[in-house]
């Protein structure tokens, strides 16, 4: 009798441990969630998630080199400027994190500050609808009370636009920008924007100088905290850039997410 119960006690449990290991292996299921693709000079970008069981792991945007190569090198002046593409993400990734659409721009002349008068890319992940978008107008200067850290929110004056306070572009929200980069003499190669309006943040932003693109070389860049998120809303900690030379394609990662905002 007691060898039967010890045969028993043994038994149950490795069962168990056996179901339990099944059910792991399907809820850490990977999976890509295929978003939306809109045409960006010739070629296709599309954004997509990317989940483990129901958890979102990461998500990003599949840039063509094409989209690059074939940016026009002039454009004529358009205030507010114009998205190449505005692309709703997925709803595995907005329900997740609070970020809802990419909108993309091509800067063929740069910008002020000085450092980032180069042709380069906005890829702004926002997390405000795209109505909420069309709606800033730069009446509102509220400013955030705190930045993440080495960012600035500058106050830049353009000629035939006046001061922008805080960076700040209709349809778009205020710049912040890390504050070595902004004062530096050379110019800038690419960098993550931290956008605000209202006093809160709503984008980020890699922003990266066609030259840099067209290298067709993988990257990295360090995501700065960002502090007072709306309530709801997660930040990826972690943004690299993968390049894939047999599809000539980058493939912008964002991971590790940030604990959820508070208001």
């Amino acid at each position: 009798m007691s060898g039967n119960s010890s045969y028993r006690s043994g038994f149950i449990p490795r069962a168990a441990a056996g179901m339990l290991a099944l059910g792991l292996a399907g809820c850490g299921k990977q999976q890509v969630v295929q978003g939306d693709c809109r045409p960006v000079n010739g070629a296709d970008v599309c954004v997509w998630g990317e989940t483990s069981g129901k958890a979102l792991v990461a998500f990003g945007a599949t840039v063509p080199v094409g989209s690059i190569e074939n940016a026009p090198a002039d454009a004529p002046m358009a205030w507010p400027p114009v998205p190449a593409a505005a692309i709703p993400l997925p709803d595995v990734v907005s329900a997740a994190t609070g970020i809802r659409i990419l909108t993309l721009y091509w800067e063929a002349h740069g910008h002020p500050p000085g450092p980032y008068l180069v042709p380069h890319f906005d890829f702004h992940f926002n997390n405000i609808s795209a109505d909420e978008l069309a709606a800033i107008d730069c009446a509102d200067s509220t400013k955030p009370a705190q930045l993440a850290a080495a960012y600035e929110l500058p106050d830049v004056t353009i000629p035939q636009l006046g001061t922008l306070l805080g960076l700040c572009v209709p349809k778009m929200g205020m710049h912040s920008l890390p504050g070595a980069e902004m004062h530096a003499s050379t110019m800038f190669q690419k960098t993550i924007v931290v956008g605000y309006y209202r006093g809160r943040p709503i984008f980020v932003e890699p922003m990266i100088a066609r030259a840099t693109l067209l290298e067709r070389h993988g990257f990295s860049m360090a995501m700065p905290e960002v502090p007072d998120r709306p309530s709801g809303v997660r930040y990826p900690t972690s943004f690299r850039a993968d390049y894939d030379s047999t599809a000539q394609t980058y493939r912008f990662v964002f991971s590790g997410f940030s604990p959820v905002g508070a208001s």
